[in-house]
């Protein structure tokens, strides 16, 4: 088999490629980046691709499959850069996909493309897929599903896979997560358990999460299955609510308004004190707890990491500012001391 991953560096991305690799039925795989890597991965040929503007069709031809995961975080103060990348540059993949012939396109969707729901009891994958309004990330996710539907209606021989991951964690990720979502400002020796005292967390404050590795292999599945169709919620157990997550740190957990909390995050983001607008907070509260009892039963995917274990590997990511030899995720991405964030602006620019 030929598989091309788009958006390959990152951190999915990489975890992908190491379970394609793994799996001996796969004798070819491409993957697209915008910066090359100078990382290796047996069996992959890299290609440097932009899906906003370069030819897609010649790279896809021959592949039995495309796996779709290139998408932008950040900006998140140029709403004009994230949605020529995320809508329309999977717009023109899909269609890409489509007209090359290739077997399969699995897309690498989100919780996020769910409306909100329920917190107590957990969701199929036909539940509702507006989003929410006031995320863009969310936005773009369902209008990218939508997409996805008319294509997927227009070529019948094109087997079409959506996956719908939680929050995704790996250690090699850690300072890749830091820069998209956190900023330069918090010193990585300060995220360590004895540190956290105090836990203070909203009403519906419950995530779910899943390992990176554990994705890759979602996705390899999704890829190489042949009845593998429609789409599939990816998560692990247990479900993070505030009291798992105050246990595992050894913090005292703390409700507090979640208006109160939205508005911390709308004055720090508009101070570019950290990257991450108010619409993330909102998503997180608003998303239901997904049922992956179609990915067990179907896929046959059974995650080998707790969400728990992907969650504290995440925290000793950060402390250690650990990371990996591609662009989105070396350490030093940001500079001496985080200077190029600074400098660039805290959720200005595309990517350092």
């Amino acid at each position: 088999m030929k598989i091309v991953v788009t958006g390959a560096t990152g951190n999915v991305g990489t975890s992908v490629l190491r379970a394609l690799a793994a799996d001996p039925a796969v004798e070819e795989i491409v993957g697209l980046a915008r910066r090359l890597p100078q990382w290796e991965n047996p069996r992959t040929r890299w290609v440097q691709a932009d899906v906003t503007a370069s030819p897609l069709e010649p790279v896809f031809r021959g592949a039995d499959a495309v796996i779709h995961l290139a998408w932008l975080i950040q900006p998140s103060r140029d709403p004009a850069t994230l949605r020529l990348v995320n809508v329309d540059g999977s717009r023109r993949v899909f269609e890409a996909a489509a007209g090359a012939g290739v077997g399969a396109l699995v897309y690498a969707s989100s919780i996020g493309v769910y409306s909100p729901g329920p917190k107590d009891r957990r969701v199929a994958e036909d539940h509702p897929r507006e989003g929410v309004r006031t995320s863009f990330y969310a936005r773009h996710k369902a209008e990218t599903e939508r997409i996805l539907d008319t294509v997927e209606a227009r070529a019948a021989d094109l087997r079409v896979v959506r996956l719908r991951p939680a929050l995704i964690f790996k250690r090699d990720a850690a300072s890749e997560i830091r820069r998209l979502f956190i900023g330069p400002l918090l010193p990585s020796p300060f995220v360590h358990p004895r540190l956290i005292p105090v836990l203070p967390v909203p009403p519906r404050f419950v995530l779910q999460a899943v390992h990176s590795l554990d994705v890759g292999e979602a996705y390899r599945l999704a890829a190489t299955s042949p009845d593998a169709r429609g789409a599939y919620n990816i998560a692990a157990e247990p479900v993070l609510d505030g009291q798992t997550i105050g246990g595992l740190v050894g913090a005292r957990v703390v409700t507090v308004p979640a208006k109160a909390v939205r508005a911390a995050t709308l004055a720090t983001w508009r101070a570019r004190l950290q990257p991450t607008p108010p619409g993330w907070l909102d998503m997180g509260l608003g998303v239901p707890v997904m049922d992956t009892t179609r990915a067990r039963e179907e896929l046959r995917w059974a995650p080998r990491h707790g969400a728990d274990e992907a969650f504290m590997e995440l925290l000793d990511g950060l402390r250690r500012s650990d990371g990996a030899d591609t662009p989105p995720l070396h350490p030093h991405a940001g500079g001496p001391l985080r200077v190029k964030e600074l400098l660039t602006g805290v959720g200005k620019t595309l990517g350092l």
